[in-house]
This record gives C-alpha cells, structure tokens and sequence, in this order.
C-alpha cells in the first residue's frame, strides 16, 4: 500500500532520445525503399492461409487511397472516421490518411449505433469508412457525409455517397501525395476506454507516435525478421498504436489473428501458423494460451517455440505462475505502463530483473516522471498529447501549469521503477474514513490465482471492503498438469472446487496485507463472463467498475447482509467468508 512518496525526485532514463523519422510519410517513404518486396502485412484468406502484402504493393495501394480521396475532397488536417475491426482495408486507409496530413479515428465496433453515431459526430469528419452492412447500419443519416467508405459491399444503403474501398486502388504510380507535414500536427484522434464515464477524444500527433519508436529502438533490437501476431483492436491504443507501429517501425511482419482473441482454439491454430518472435497480449489471453498448453504438448512446444524472444503484458500484471512458464523457458516477460494520452508507453520492466506485482519499470528514452503530493504520477515527454478534442475543461484540469500531464494513476518511485498503486477514482473511503486502494487488491487477487479472470473490489462507506470474483473458466474445464501450476494449488475443476479452495488462497493474501482494514472479508464468487457487448469490459479487456458496479448492485448489497442472502439469479454463486 503506499508509502511516503519521493515527490521532489523525477525519474528518467540515462539513454537519449535519438534522431528518427519525424513524421509518418517520412516513414513509410523509407521503409517502402529499403524493405521493398519483404511482406509487411498478412491475413488469413478464408480458407485460413496467410495472404502477404508487401512493402511495395502497400506504398503504391496508400498512394493510390491519397490521391483518389483528394479528389474527392479530402483536405489537409481532415478527420476521417473508421468502424471496422482489424483488416487489411482498415491498415491501409489509415495509413494513407495519416500520410496525407489528415487524421484518423478509429471507433470500436461493439459500440450500439447511438454512441456510435454520437462519437461520429462528434469529430466531424468528412468521410466515414465502415467494414460491412453492420457497422453501416449503425451511423444515423449515413447521407451526411461526404463519403462513406466501404470494405464490404451493402446490401441496403441510403443516399450515393458510397465508395467501395476497391474504387480507391489502382490510381497511385508516384508515390505518397505532396504535402507539408509538422512533426507537432495531428494524426490519430483516439477515443479512451472509458472505464468511468464517457470516453475522452485524444489527440496525438506524428511526433507523439514516432518518438516512441525512437525510444524501443534503443531499447528492443527488433528488424523485418520478426514477426507478430497481432489481435490488439486497432481502435485502442496498446493494439494501435504501440504493436502496430512498432511492427511498421522495423519493418517486421504484421499477421492478423482472426479470431481477434475471442476463439482461443482459433489463436492457437494462428500461432502455429505464423510462430511470433514478440506477441503483445493481456493477461486474460496469456492465462488461457498457457493453459491449454499445460493440456496439450503440441500446444505447448508452439507456443514455446525456440525464436519467441519476448511477451508483453499490460492492463494488468500477468500471474507469477504463468510469467513463470516463459521465464523457464528462456523467453523475457516485459511488462509496460502507459496511457492513450501518452501514445501510450511511459515505462517498461526490465527483464532482467525478477518481477515484482504492480513494478511496472522505468521510464523509456525521452519520457520524465515524478510524484505529486497526493501520490498521482505525472508524465512529461514528446509522447504526451496535445489535448483531448473540443473538451478545454478536461484539458485545464489534466495538465499541471509546468507542462505535467496528470496520469489519474497513484504510484511510488522505486529502485526498480515506478510502482503502480491504483487509479486516483478508484480509492474509496470506509466508514472509519480509512483509504482503500481497490485496483491494487484487484491485481493482488488476480495475480495470486490463475483461475480468476477479473476481481472487483468495493467497500465505500462500509466497514469492510468486499469483493466479487469471475473465474476464468479456461482453467476450470480443463484439468492441467501439476507440475505446471503453482506449488499446492488444487487445480479445482468446477465452480464448486473453487470456491472451496479459495478461502486458503485469498486468506493468505489478507495477510500479506499490512493494513487490516483493508483485509477482504468477503467474497462472492460469479459464474458469469464478463463481456465487451455489456460493457462490462472496456474494448481493451479492462474491467468497468461503473457498470459492474450497477449490474451487481444486489450482490455487493448481499455481501453486507448478516444472513447471507443473495438475490434471485440463474448463475452459480458462492458467498465466501474469510479470515481477516
């Protein structure tokens, strides 16, 4: 829990920033020569084979997409909309926007049509790109704007403002469009997750991005051998902006998994595939890939492969029991911290050192972080936004008047670099006016057992916090192999077992845990998945506590209960009770 932070102190890397590309088209110019006909982009065809893009056929298809939007209208510092799900339509009309000196925003496709609509708007942009008749139906008056670009054909349409994505190719033989691009314009506008409220609209420019390519170039010495395999939505910035770039950076080859981390059967069959020599994930998928290789020794020697070199977490601290099993390996576990706002790494662990819960590293090349007096971490460096769109509010209240960005997350400078505690809204106070750091007894909780997915915890106002708990069923349908899972687990295989075997764990956990008002004394384990459609997930996987909150009101209230007394549900429940 925290301690008397060093707020006078800032952190930073001793490595420099070095020189590099300042701007996009710069970028891709000088990849295309020097790359030429290495792929840099694969999908799965339908009937699962790899299809490559090479450097060059990119360059000519992005020159192509420039030229034929310009004479359609589309002006420098335009906004072009995209709702569609990673592709490799969506790569390219990205990429030729950014390059032309417009700017991209990207929307999540499990958003319903009214905040699609809403958040459409709210950028005005001149067109508006959409994958299939879906995402199509979802935008109110389609006919507004200028054109609609689509990658599938429609079946029902309003209007004759469409252009099918083939009609932007095969007009490009001079390269990328001359035109005037600052290193400081704008050429991502980013919606964040919106874990507590309305997402805010980022905007980063080209050096934003850049510089943190510039920064892991120092740091990861990554080239067009490598290759990843990539199911981070696009629309979020971990997927879009940090692997994605990074494989353009290099030159390494980016392939589609399509089964966009929802199947773990199809990931798995993608894997073998493609066998990537850095994979950027969330814990919720490393748990489930790690299990099914606990159960299947081909599984298990896939993934293990001998030129995996390194996974990334992020969202959360990865499980020790499963970090372990690349580490015995031989494979570095990397973990980072960072925001939208930031493009997004501030820092990253160093693999050398052994892993320590809620240690998320130090800062990279070119970032600076110190400590506010109330424990918020505060960023500075060429990766910080210019501020969030139409929103001067948000942006009075983000940025401190030196320049700080204040991150809403409270952390502690370590020896080895910073320590995450929790975000600023998610401390709470108990009736005794006791501080209780609910995200860190959160990935307390998930990194001591790797048959939970998601834990929750809740309290203000109370005398206690409790917890409601969601397995990760992976685990619970599949028995693994002992040796593979951490010292004395009783690898429950049911709801049922688990709920038996977590009071040893969990009571173990509360007293590790100095403060004893901050002790769980009561859990309630769920046999419910947690999902993206409810929002009860963010698009990057992270739990909402607002609507979790609101969707299991009468759990929570049934924890406080004296009589134990949960509400009418069809789901399995289990009240636990723990030693304090």
């Amino acid at each position: 829990m925290p301690r008397e932070s060093n707020k006078e102190q800032i952190l930073q890397c001793d490595i420099p920033l070095p020189q590099y590309h300042r701007t996009l088209d710069e970028l891709l110019r000088v990849n295309a020569a020097e790359f030429g006909n290495r792929v840099a982009y694969q999908e799965p065809d339908k009937n699962g084979n790899y299809v490559p893009l090479t450097w060059t056929q990119l360059y000519k298809d992005l020159s192509s997409i420039q030229r034929v939007l310009i004479e359609n209208g589309l002006k420098k510092g335009d906004r072009v909309v995209i709702i569609s799900r990673n592709r490799r339509e969506m790569l390219e009309l990205e990429l030729a926007v950014m390059s032309a000196g417009c700017i991209s925003v990207p929307i999540f496709v499990g958003y319903s049509p009214q905040k699609t609509t809403e958040l459409t708007d709210f950028v005005e942009p001149r067109f508006v790109a959409v994958s299939d008749q879906n995402m199509y139906d979802k935008i109110k008056n389609p006919d507004k704007y200028a054109a609609i670009i689509h990658f599938d054909e429609l079946t029902s349409t309003y209007g004759d403002n469409l252009l099918h994505f083939s009609e932007l190719l095969g007009a490009g033989t001079g390269g990328l469009v001359n035109v005037e691009i600052s290193p400081n314009d704008v050429m991502l506008m980013m919606y964040t997750s919106g874990t507590m409220g309305r997402p805010k609209c980022v905007q980063l420019t080209h050096w934003n991005v850049l510089s943190q390519q510039a920064a892991l170039k120092v740091l990861w010495n990554l080239s067009e051998k490598d290759r990843m395999l990539c199911y981070l939505p696009w629309h979020h910035s971990f997927g879009g902006i940090f692997e994605k770039f990074n494989a353009l950076a290099n030159g390494a080859v980016l392939s589609l998994e399509d089964g966009y981390g929802k199947d773990i059967e199809r990931l798995i069959e993608n894997w073998k595939k493609v066998l990537p020599t850095i994979f950027f994930s969330v814990p919720k998928i490393y748990q489930q890939l790690t299990a099914r290789a606990r159960q299947d020794k081909e599984i298990e020697e896939a993934v293990f492969h001998d030129e995996l070199k390194f996974v990334f977490t992020a969202a959360a601290p990865l499980p020790k029991n499963v970090s372990d099993l690349f580490i015995e390996r031989g494979i570095d576990v990397v973990e980072g911290w960072g925001l939208t706002e930031t493009a997004p790494c501030c820092t990253l662990t160093d693999p050398k050192l052994e892993r320590v819960p809620g240690i998320v590293g130090k800062p990279i090349p070119g970032v600076e972080i110190k400590i506010d007096s109330d424990g918020e971490i505060l960023v500075k460096g060429p990766n910080v936004m210019v501020g969030y769109y139409k929103n001067p509010e948000a942006n009075q209240k983000v940025f401190t008047e030196d320049g700080w960005f204040r991150t809403g997350d409270v952390g502690e400078i370590t020896p080895t670099g910073i320590r995450l505690i929790s975000r600023k809204d998610r401390i709470f106070k108990l009736s005794n006016a006791e501080k209780v750091y609910a995200a860190e007894l959160e990935n307390l909780m998930a990194s001591k057992c790797a048959y939970l997915s998601y834990a929750f915890v809740t309290g203000q106002g109370r005398d206690y916090p409790v917890a409601l708990l969601f397995p990760n069923k992976t685990m619970l349908e599949r028995l693994p192999d002992a040796s593979k899972v951490a010292p004395g687990c009783r690898m429950p295989c049911s709801l049922e077992d688990f709920s038996k075997c977590l009071p040893r764990c969990l009571t173990e956990l509360n007293k590790s845990i100095a403060e004893k008002y901050q002790r769980i004394q009561k859990v309630m384990l769920i046999d419910h998945e947690l999902s993206i459609e409810n929002e009860e997930l963010t698009p990057s996987l992270k739990l909402s506590p607002g609507v979790v909150a609101k969707v299991f009101k009468g759990y929570i209230e049934s924890l406080y209960d004296p009589a134990d007394v949960v509400p009418p549900t069809k789901e399995e429940v289990y009240i636990i009770k723990l030693e304090t």
